[in-house]
């Protein structure tokens, strides 16, 4: 006598395998001046990026203080307030302004005083100016590469976004949100394919 194959619907269940955790994407607003309309940004951009499935977790570096510069050493310093959230992130969105062709001083400091936290990781940039601020965006593809952070080919840059700002938020036409959203699904291809690559096969320097 033939035994009949159990069909899909009468096999045996197999065993439950959880799934990966959301990915957690850093957004951070790098300037920190006191008129600044960085923080309004990164808002807009943190909505943007919760609504993909993602953990958002918004830093203000206006609201982080940093050891001393004095403090300072090669590949990093103390252990700073925002270190383990960095290190926590599998991506970043860096909202930044374009000072005097480059990206604020602040951010720089941000940036230096840590380095394993970045390492293997994905970014990409939202940058922001008279003129879209795009060669803040360009500096810091530079400064990231030292750091091992692969940077997203498509970056946004908002122009004189200020004339959008409405009722304390940032509301803009269509465009600028669909460009964040592309960008936003570039840097979760790569955030998920490096969460992978630092889990099942870490770089060995």
């Amino acid at each position: 006598m033939t035994t009949a194959t159990p069909s899909y619907d009468t096999a045996s269940p197999r065993p439950h395998r959880a799934g990966p955790p959301p990915l957690r994407i850093a957004v951070i607003a790098a300037s920190v001046r006191k008129e600044r309309l960085s923080r309004t940004l990164a808002d807009w951009a943190a909505g943007r990026a919760s609504g993909s499935g993602v953990d958002v977790d918004l830093i203000d570096l206006a609201e982080c203080d940093l050891p001393d510069d004095r403090e300072l050493q090669p590949g990093g310093g103390p252990r700073s307030v925002i270190a383990d959230r960095i290190e926590r992130a599998d991506g970043y969105v860096i909202v930044t302004p374009e000072y005097n062709h480059s990206y604020p001083a602040g951010l720089k400091r941000a940036v230096d005083w840590h380095y394993g936290e970045w390492m293997f990781k994905a970014a990409t940039v939202i940058s922001y100016g008279v003129q879209g601020g795009l060669l803040a965006a360009e500096h810091l593809r530079g400064v990231f590469a030292e750091l091992h952070v692969v940077t997203t080919r498509r970056v946004v840059g908002l122009r004189e976004p200020w004339n959008d700002v409405h009722d304390g938020g940032f509301a803009p036409p269509p465009g600028p949100g669909e460009a964040v959203d592309e960008a936003l699904r570039e840097l979760a291809w790569w955030a998920e394919t490096l969460r992978a690559a630092r889990r099942d096969r870490p770089f060995r320097r």
